[in-house]
């Protein structure tokens, strides 16, 4: 199939208008839990349209449906999606969610190239048919012209998009008898929570959000001056990564993750947060105490944690943590390391994590879809396509946040059920960052009981690491299971 190319912008000529074309299906096996499981792929494009019917963008999108289902029509169904913004949906789709995944190394780490493909036995297809959705300007969907686009590119309109992108999908699928499911990772979770909100004003009521990686209010993230927030919410997370490398004194090395990362809780959220508001109000001696305890906590220098006022950013701790070793720690994924010499500068010159990942996926999914599913065409798939710097946060705040229309979903719809996976080693999105969040949503003692938490030892991604990819299918198998099963009950 061939894509439309717009015109030169060196000519006043229009675009070429999008138009639809057929989509491309290819049946498949695979071998879950000892035995086979047949299901169909297709992939290719779903149209978002103007008032007066004209295509404004194409959606790229690849589903898998389990074959000879007696009723699929009330088969339960789950969207998936990554974040970014301007991340495609290949991160999901062939590391931990889809019937194929991305062969790496036990930990995440990068094998030798070329890469390849393998079956994925651990893929949630056996619970529900899963739809892989790349918003505007990632994968291979785009709008008709560049001033089209700017409309997508954004919190509201990026929600509205997918939004209407789902609403059609069940249209001409005949899929409104199913239960539904949306997982999100990443900016994803933001998505997911606005979309929770915007369908069920749409009479479109989810019976299950799963969120990977949660940031749902970028105040918990983004460190910036008289935010100190993010020092605080951090911090446990640093002091996971230090004992990870063993860069804690002995004992606090030799402690479960789970059991030092609640201590380090809760001094984060005491003391050390106390004095941070204090600011120059905090006494000498009581500065001294609380950057020995930070100190010891992340396995910083006592000098350095001093000179930097008692704030420790993401880069200057991914850069510092191990700088006597010649090492940078990953952002994505901390237990990961990049040689990166013994330099001055305060920030590593990349993320040797995302370094890892980013050659593998990127190889796999373009040899897949035209050999594996069939679908053709020239245009480059945006693995991470440029829109980040072209997003509009809305409101002119760069603190969005999402978990205000999580709070609406859910106030009315009170039978939607919240999955949240952690890795205690996630430098992007932290874990007690959405802990924190979710504790002021402001959420009735009734609808509080709806989330589920789980933790993993690994990173963002915490799939690209065995262990982790299985107990994030089972403990999502087992949320899927007991959504369905309280759906059941309350229809009853």
């Amino acid at each position: 199939m061939s894509d439309p190319v717009p015109a030169d912008s060196s000519t006043n000529k229009p675009a070429t208008p999008l138009a639809e074309a057929p989509l491309v299906s290819t049946r498949h096996s695979i071998e879950i839990d000892g035995a086979p499981f047949g299901y169909t792929a297709t992939c290719g494009h779903l149209p978002i349209k103007d008032a007066e019917g004209g295509i404004d963008a194409l959606l790229f999108h690849t589903t898998y449906a389990k074959d000879d289902e007696p009723d699929p029509a009330k088969r339960p169904l789950c969207f998936c999606f990554n974040g970014g913004p301007g991340s495609s949906s290949v991160w999901l789709h062939l590391g931990a969610i889809g019937p194929k995944r991305a062969v790496m190394h036990a930990d995440g780490a990068m094998p030798a190239p070329p890469f390849r493909l393998e079956d994925n036995p651990l893929t949630w297809l056996d619970k529900a048919d899963l739809v892989f959705i790349d918003p505007v300007g990632t994968g291979f969907s785009h709008a008709k012209d560049e001033d089209t686009a700017k409309r997508f590119l954004g919190v509201d309109g990026d929600i509205a998009c997918l939004a209407e992108f789902i609403r059609l999908y069940l249209v001409r699928t005949n899929r409104w008898s199913s239960p539904l499911f949306l997982a999100g990772e990443s900016y994803g979770t933001t998505r997911g929570a606005g979309l929770a909100g915007a369908l069920v004003d749409k009479g479109i009521a989810l019976s299950g959000l799963l969120l990977i990686s949660t940031v749902l209010n970028f105040q918990t993230l983004h460190f910036t001056p008289g935010n100190d927030l993010p020092y605080v919410l951090f911090l446990p997370t640093y002091a996971a990564v230090a004992r990870h490398h063993r860069a804690l004194a002995p004992g606090l090395n030799r402690r479960s993750t789970a059991s030092l990362v609640r201590e380090v809780e809760a001094f984060a959220l005491g003391d050390y947060a106390t004095a941070l508001m204090q600011g120059d109000r905090l006494s000498p001696a009581r500065r001294r105490r609380i950057a020995e305890t930070v100190a010891r906590y992340t396995g910083l220098p006592l000098d350095y944690v001093e000179r930097a006022d008692l704030r420790i950013d993401i880069w200057k701790f991914c850069k510092e943590l191990l700088r006597g070793r010649g090492l940078v720690v990953g952002r994505l994924d901390a237990r990961l390391t990049g040689e990166e010499g013994r330099g001055t500068d305060d920030s590593p010159e990349a993320d040797p994590s995302m370094a890892a990942i980013r050659p593998p996926y990127t190889s796999v999914f373009n040899d897949y879809v035209r050999r594996g599913l069939g679908f053709e065409t020239d245009r480059p798939y945006e693995i991470l396509g440029g829109v980040y710097e072209k997003w509009d946060w809305g409101k002119g705040n760069q603190f969005t946040d999402t978990a205000g229309a999580l709070r609406q979903a859910l106030s009315r719809n009170p039978h939607l059920k919240v999955f949240v996976a952690s890795g205690y080693y996630d430098l992007a999105t932290p874990h007690a960052a959405c802990e924190y969040t979710f504790a002021h949503m402001g959420l009735p003692a009734s609808l509080r009981g709806n989330f589920r938490i789980a933790y993993y030892e690994s990173g963002h991604m915490m799939y690209i690491e065995s262990g982790s990819l299985k107990k994030l299918r089972d403990d999502v198998a087992m949320f899927m299971d007991d959504t369905l099963a309280h759906g059941a009950a309350n229809r009853a």
